[in-house]
């Protein structure tokens, strides 16, 4: 048959899309005449985003609740019942096949409508920490793809599948050599690099630390790719020199990662999945403003099993110097780190997330 109709939901950050457009890619490889639709939040960047990647998008009026009573607060029941007759409207015209909920609150509506019409629906969880909307739905889910082992306090155990989170493909294998991405952004061989990602934003504690830190890293001889943000590129572009690169945003992370040595960064789901990849030595600079601190608990996943170093906000005054300065001096530390995490790979994850789908369709047919 191979005529499938595949509807997807997932948004609010790139954590939730880039997985949902991952997963269309692989449905699309092996079902060439499937029919695609997103659905995402009105206001959010999977409004952008999706198009970009080529699908089709419609956006619900929806919004998470937020920690205080604010008037967005008083405004949800009725954001909540014009997003779930919006998606009975769109799941009634499109009438999908199958239901992928990434996470997000736009896939709250959309996949409850889809169970609600008999509609086979898989979850896919990135965090080790589960989120709400992933948790209300998962009675209603046939198959819960997830990261983390020990997701069953959050799922019922015999849904749960450990695929992994999807990545970029050209992570999977980097096929660049370490000078000739050194090269790409004019940096010296030789002398060791530290990567900093704090997301395409970029974070500002971290940005701030990196700021602090020149004269020491200058002292350990260590050149810096600094991916400080969009957001912040403009303040920190001074510091732009032979030894330390600042950019606003990286385009060719495969040549990022292949020029590191050691990396600085955030540790959201999609990170940590393609820093398993890479299998480099880091340190996890966890952001604390997100719901549930689930970064923290994605990294401490990593540091449990002795893949990865983390620091929290609060600590980095104190102890960065001594944590950054004992790893760099210790090869058996690197070595140690980067044999551990690259353990946790899962590169075939996007493939395994869509087994489970084409599963349903079998199923179904």
């Amino acid at each position: 048959m191979g005529n499938y109709r595949f509807i997807l939901s997932g948004g609010g950050t790139g954590g939730h899309i880039y997985p949902a457009i991952a997963i269309a890619g692989e449905l699309k490889k092996r079902h060439p005449n499937a029919e695609f639709l997103f659905v995402g939040a009105k206001d959010k960047m999977e409004m952008e985003k999706v198009p970009q990647a080529g699908y089709k998008i419609e956006g619900l009026w929806i919004s998470g609740l937020q920690r205080k009573l604010t008037l967005k607060n008083l405004m949800f029941p009725f954001k909540l019942i014009s997003s779930l007759l919006r998606a009975r409207n769109i799941v009634k015209r499109f009438q999908p096949d199958v239901a992928i909920g990434t996470g997000g609150f736009a896939s709250g509506p959309l996949l409850r409508v889809a169970a609600g019409s008999r509609v086979p629906c898989v979850l896919q969880e990135q965090n080790s920490y589960a989120g709400i909307t992933n948790k209300i739905l998962a009675g209603k889910a046939q198959s819960i793809c997830v990261a983390y082992d020990g997701m069953e306090k959050f799922f019922p155990k015999e849904k749960i599948v450990k695929t992994g989170n999807p990545v970029r493909q050209d992570l999977v294998n980097l096929q660049v050599g370490q000078k000739q991405a050194l090269e790409t952004f004019g940096l010296y061989e030789g002398r060791k690099t530290v990567l900093i990602l704090g997301g395409s934003l970029g974070a500002r504690r971290i940005n701030q630390l990196i700021e602090q830190q020149l004269d020491f890293f200058k002292q350990q001889n260590v050149q810096l790719l600094w991916q400080c943000g969009k957001l912040y590129h403009d303040e920190y572009k001074k510091y732009d020199s032979d030894s330390v690169r600042v950019m606003a945003f990286i385009n060719k992370m495969d040549h990022a990662y292949s020029a590191a040595d050691f990396i600085i960064s955030r540790s959201g789901a999609s990170s940590v999945s393609e820093l398993c990849l890479v299998g480099k030595p880091v340190i996890f600079i966890p952001s604390p403003n997100v719901a549930e601190d689930h970064q923290t608990k994605n990294a401490q996943a990593l540091t449990s099993k002795n893949a990865a170093v983390l620091l929290r906000e609060s600590e980095l005054e104190s102890k960065f110097e001594t944590v950054f300065g004992e790893l760099i001096e210790s090869e058996e530390k690197q070595a140690e780190l980067s044999s551990n995490i690259k353990k946790l790979a899962l590169p075939k994850a996007t493939e395994h997330i869509v087994d489970e789908i084409d599963k349903l369709l079998k199923v179904k047919s």
